[in-house]
């Protein structure tokens, strides 16, 4: 999941390494101003041939957002052709193709850049994290995703809707929105695993198996994972809280804060999590020690009452000719009365002693 594409040794910055596994890119824009919503589609061949005449005029006019969404980094000429229609530098694109990058947010002259994780849960309940990128100016704003599907419905709704500032505000509230959402996504995430992990708990305390053994450290893989993702994004939201820039305005720096305590918040959370599956281990450890010497207890309490059981049973099945016992005819009943009476204080004996039974607090 995090192995990166590299470009070949010695070659030129900027190369961009597209893997055969990507899918083709598919290109969605909202255009939008306080008083109404466009959405439309533009295809890669129209793009290719330049044939973008409506894109274009949404990005003329300066008093209206717009938002392109790519998904898919499977077309080398695509993506180039974005970069060419949207200024974006050489090393920019790059970043954005070859995932997945350390999450950073930067700066440049004509306009700003993140580039983060996102998560989401797949129908089987596997965790999908993919690179997400946005790069922004004060009217348009572009974001790069991995592959087809994402958390952004529901900024797409607000948008549709008018719903709060966001269709009054630029395209620096859209990125805060954006990124917001993204951080927002990873507490789904950690209430399931939160329940498996309270579930697991259960399972190992009461009847530990070597499959919950197996879960615990899958638990940890996706925890480990998920910290890898969301470690280096707290500074990277740092960034757009503190730096002043052209493209970020002082009022919606206010509202990156909150994201930032966001994700401070989620990756309290994740810690939690992280040293609640490791102690899992030693829960594991204990309770199959426990469940052993539970069995090594009754065990050995049967071994003791049985061994002198043992011991008279070998004296009187001698076959020594001279055993007075033998003739007499109260001996067998007798042999048998002082065998359960032996039975019979050796429980009681074990049983005062707190070795069976419940303990008493009296024993020593």
């Amino acid at each position: 999941m995090f192995e990166k594409r590299y470009a070949p040794v010695g070659s030129r910055p900027g190369t961009l390494v597209i893997s055969e596994h990507s899918p083709q890119p598919s290109i969605k824009v909202i255009h939008y101003d306080e008083s109404e919503v466009l959405e439309f589609s533009v295809s890669n061949a129209d793009l290719l041939s330049d044939n973008i005449l409506q894109l274009r005029a949404c990005l003329e006019d300066q008093k209206t957002v717009t938002w392109v969404d790519i998904q898919g980094l499977g077309s080398e000429e695509v993506l180039l052709a974005i970069a060419e229609l949207f200024a974006l530098h050489p090393l920019t694109i790059a970043d954005v193709v070859n995932v997945p990058q350390r999450p950073k947010t930067e700066f440049n002259d004509d306009y700003a850049v993140n580039i983060g994780m996102m998560a989401k849960i797949l129908g089987d309940g596997r965790i999908d994290l993919e690179q997400l990128s946005v790069v922004w100016t004060r009217c348009f704003l572009l974001t790069f995703q991995e592959r087809s599907g994402d958390v952004f419905e529901p900024v797409r709704e607000r948008i549709r809707q008018g719903q709060g500032t966001i269709r009054k505000s630029g395209a620096d509230y859209l990125a805060y929105a954006l990124i917001d959402t993204k951080v927002d996504a990873y507490y789904p995430i950690l209430e399931e695993l939160g329940e498996r992990l309270e579930d697991l708990e259960t399972q190992i305390i009461l009847s530990p198996k070597e499959e919950s053994l197996q879960e615990v450290y899958n638990c940890k893989r996706e925890l480990l994972q998920l910290r890898r993702a969301l470690w280096p994004q707290r500074e990277a939201i740092s960034t757009l809280c503190r730096d002043e820039s052209l493209f970020v305005k002082k009022s919606t720096r206010v509202f990156f804060r909150d994201t930032y305590e966001h994700i401070i918040q989620v990756i309290d959370v994740l810690e939690t999590y992280r040293e609640i599956a490791a102690s899992f281990m030693d829960v594991y450890l204990s309770s199959v020690s426990n469940r052993m010497n539970e069995v090594m207890k009754v065990l050995t309490i049967m071994g003791s009452i049985f061994i002198p059981l043992s011991f008279f049973a070998g004296v009187f099945g001698m076959n020594f000719e001279y055993m007075p016992e033998l003739k007499l005819r109260w001996a067998y009943p007798a042999f048998w009365i002082f065998i359960l009476a032996s039975i019979a204080g050796m429980i009681i004996y074990f049983r005062k002693k707190g070795w069976i039974g419940k303990a008493n607090s009296n024993s020593k």
